[in-house]
């Protein structure tokens, strides 16, 4: 495995040549990652040559919809799923509580979904709100002092009523790495289909979602160097179970059931920039002939061994302080590299006062409601995460790491 080129990757985000940003060390990107210039390119491209209704048979209107279509095929292979299983809408929340309305429609009364304590609200508000109709919520929860969340406290709560088990990819706040294979495979064994929340996940390496095996598998392009859109795949068997919830004439493609507004015409075609990105890196680390879930699991495999190089020794400098909890795995490899801190204070604050250090990270919730409150941190005073992708470079890490110091 070669070493992954940051100064390459890094020459692929406009970004990085800004003056207003020369200086500032990037680490909110679990908030929202840089966009890729494949995919600024691709956006600016559609507003000025093809912003017109596509599928039609004029040109400007054929090339819309081709580009639309190529982001679906594209990203569907690299993905490990067929074309059609993959769907776009305007955020994974949104597409969540769609998702959500479904079941409502396909479960009955005394039917059980699980959830856990350790997702943001975006994979575990649409379905506790099901128990309004009678379905029952179940909770896995995870551990108040690690946050770890035990694949062997799931058999337990599986039976022959449970039709779904919702759990993350990794936690927005805890940043260890679920099992989710494994879990898949448990569920799947009791009957259960999965609904897995990739989007604190998937911006470290899109995964393979058909090796996975999960049912459904959510993320959102603005975190995966796209533009903002949420990305859902849905295989086959379950989409064409649950009801449509799109206009009556889309029920017969399967992309379509679970957009029952208009899409974005423009992000859908400028998401297949985040296909170029992945070919690019993959081109120059490797050879470019893979084929394309086998590029993605490659590229995925050299972001990786980047951020666990860059997390260990920020993991060894927080867990040697004593006026600090650090959320999560201590092992660098176990986890994502978004670190949550909870601090003797309110975090926002402590975010602004890095701001003066040149380091953009962020202070609050997160949306992770739950697993702080499951973990006895007050969301109120909310904790300081620090989140980078593979783009990070050693110094910045040094510089957050002078920060720390210097701010707590």
């Amino acid at each position: 495995m070669p070493q992954l080129d940051t100064e390459f990757a890094r020459s692929q985000f406009p970004a990085f040549s800004e003056p207003s940003l020369r200086g500032q060390a990037f680490f909110e990107n679990a908030g929202g990652s840089y966009a890729s210039r494949f995919v600024i390119e691709r956006l600016t491209r559609f507003y000025r040559e093809r912003k017109v209704q596509p599928y039609a048979p004029f040109e400007a209107s054929r090339l819309a919809g081709e580009e639309m279509d190529e982001a679906r095929s594209r990203l569907a292979a690299i993905l490990g799923v067929e074309n059609d299983e993959l769907s776009f809408g305007p955020s994974t929340t949104q597409n969540t509580y769609v998702l959500a309305q479904a079941f409502r429609q396909h479960l009955k009364p005394g039917d059980a979904i699980i959830v856990t304590d350790q997702d943001h609200e975006a994979n575990s508000g649409p379905w506790r709100r099901l128990a309004e109709d009678g379905i029952e919520i179940r909770e896995w929860r995870i551990d108040p002092e690690t946050g770890h969340l035990d694949p062997a406290a799931l058999p337990p709560l599986l039976d022959g009523n449970v039709r779904l088990v919702c759990f993350p990819h990794c936690s927005n706040v805890v940043g260890e790495i679920n099992p989710v294979a494994e879990i898949v495979e448990t569920a799947h064994r009791a009957g259960a289909a999965v609904c897995v929340d990739g989007v604190s996940y998937a911006p470290h390496g899109l995964p393979d979602v058909g090796a996975l095996g999960a049912d459904i598998y959510l993320f959102s392009a603005y975190k995966t160097y796209g533009p903002h859109q949420g990305l859902m795949v849905i295989r086959r068997a379950l989409g064409e179970a649950l009801p449509n919830q799109a206009h009556f004439f889309n029920a017969d493609t399967l992309y379509k059931r679970f957009t029952p507004a208009g899409p974005d015409h423009a992000q859908i075609a400028a998401c297949a920039g985040m296909a170029d990105y992945v070919d690019a890196l993959h081109m120059h680390h490797f050879d470019g002939l893979a084929r394309p879930v086998e590029k993605g699991r490659q590229v995925h495999d050299l972001m990786r061994a980047h951020e666990v190089a860059l997390l260990e020794p920020l993991l060894d400098r927080l867990s040697q302080r004593n006026d600090l909890r650090l959320l999560g795995p201590r092992d660098a490899a176990q986890r994502a590299p978004t670190v949550a801190l909870a601090l003797d204070r309110p975090a926002e604050p402590v975010a602004a006062a890095l701001a003066a250090h040149g380091i953009m990270a962020g202070g609050g919730d997160f949306y992770a409601v739950c697993p702080l409150k499951a973990m006895g941190v007050d969301p109120d005073r909310g904790v300081l995460r620090m989140s980078f992708v593979h783009y990070t470079q050693e110094a910045e890490v040094e510089q957050l790491m002078t920060a720390l110091d210097a701010v707590l």
